[in-house]
C-alpha cells in the first residue's frame, strides 16, 4: 500500500535532516511550507498558534547557544518557531469587551489556564508538523528543535514574547546535503507496544525488553549499563532536560500570574 500512495512513502521515508545544502528556499517555497502550516486541523478554528520567521543571522547564532548547542540551526535557510498562542484571542476577547459583559452577566472572566497552554501546544504542533509534510514533499529536509523550550526568559525577552505565548516547537528547513537516501531510517517500536485498544496498558518487565531487541539506539555512555540508564543518563535525566523543566515551571507560572506582565 505504502509503494501505491505517493502521501505514505513520504511519511515513511522521512529523515531528519540537520546538514543543509548551500541552496537557499525560494520565497514561493517558504509562502508553500507556511500555507501547508496554516491548513491543519486547529480546535474550534481558533487557530491558537502563531509562526515566527527568524531571518536574522544573528538570533540564528544565538539560537544555537540557547538550544542546547545545535550549530545546524545557523546554517538552515529556513527555521521557523511554533508558538503556542493564546495572547490573541485574549486581546480580542479585551476589546470585545468581553469581560465587561461577563460582568453584567454575572460569569467570572477567565484567564487562559494549564488547559489553554496544553491545547493550544496541541494546535502549534500539528502546524508544525503540516509543514514539515509540506516541506518533504517539495524536496525539502528539516529537524525539530524542542530545546527552544528551554531558557524561557532568554527567548522571552529576543521575541519579544507577552505573558500567553509559548515557544513550544522550532523547525529548521533546508535541501538536504547530499543524498539523504543514505541517512539510515530510524527504527521505531512494534506497533504492539504502542497501539492498544480501549484501555491503556501497561508493559511487563518481558515486554519492555522485547520492545528494545530490534532498536538501533546504541548505549553511549560508559555509566550506563542497559539501555534503560542510557536514555535516562543521556535524555530524560541530562542536564539540557533539567532546564526544559525549570524553564516550562518559569512559563506556567508567568501564564497563571494575576498581573499583566
Amino acid at each position: 500500500m505504502v509503494e501505491k500512495n505517493s502521501t505514505l512513502k513520504l511519511i515513511e521515508n522521512r529523515r531528519t535532516i540537520r546538514a543543509y545544502s548551500k541552496k537557499e528556499l525560494t520565497q514561493e517555497e517558504i509562502n508553500t511550507i507556511i500555507h501547508g502550516a496554516m491548513r491543519a486541523p486547529t480546535a474550534g478554528n481558533m487557530m491558537m498558534y502563531s509562526i515566527l520567521q527568524i531571518t536574522d543571522q544573528d538570533i540564528k547564532d544565538k539560537l544555537v547557544k540557547t538550544c542546547d548547542n545545535q550549530p545546524h540551526i545557523a546554517k538552515a535557510p529556513l527555521v521557523l518557531i511554533f508558538l503556542a498562542d493564546m495572547q490573541r484571542w485574549w486581546d480580542y476577547f479585551s476589546i470585545s469587551k468581553v469581560p465587561e459583559l461577563c460582568e453584567e452577566i454575572g460569569e467570572k472572566f477567565d484567564t487562559p489556564q494549564e488547559s489553554d497552554l496544553l491545547l493550544a501546544s496541541c494546535d502549534a504542533l500539528i502546524a508544525a508538523q503540516n509543514a514539515v509534510i509540506t516541506a518533504e514533499s517539495l524536496g525539502i529536509g528539516s529537524c525539530y528543535i524542542g530545546d527552544i523550550m528551554e531558557n524561557y526568559e532568554i527567548h522571552r525577552e529576543m521575541f519579544n514574547l507577552p505573558k500567553w505565548v509559548f515557544p513550544i516547537a522550532m523547525v529548521c528547513f533546508g535541501y538536504p546535503r547530499g543524498d539523504k537516501e543514505k541517512i539510515p531510517l530510524t527504527s521505531r517500536f512494534p506497533q504492539k507496544f504502542i497501539h492498544f485498544k480501549n484501555k491503556y496498558q501497561r508493559l511487563s518487565e518481558e515486554e519492555l525488553t522485547e520492545m528494545f531487541q530490534n532498536s538501533d539506539r546504541k548505549i553511549v555512555d560508559k555509566k550506563a549499563k542497559n539501555m534503560g540508564q542510557e536514555v535516562y543518563l543521556r535524555k530524560t535525566g541530562a542536564d539540557f532536560t533539567k532546564e526544559m523543566r525549570r524553564s516550562v515551571k518559569a512559563a506556567i507560572k508567568v501564564w497563571l500570574s494575576e498581573n499583566d506582565e
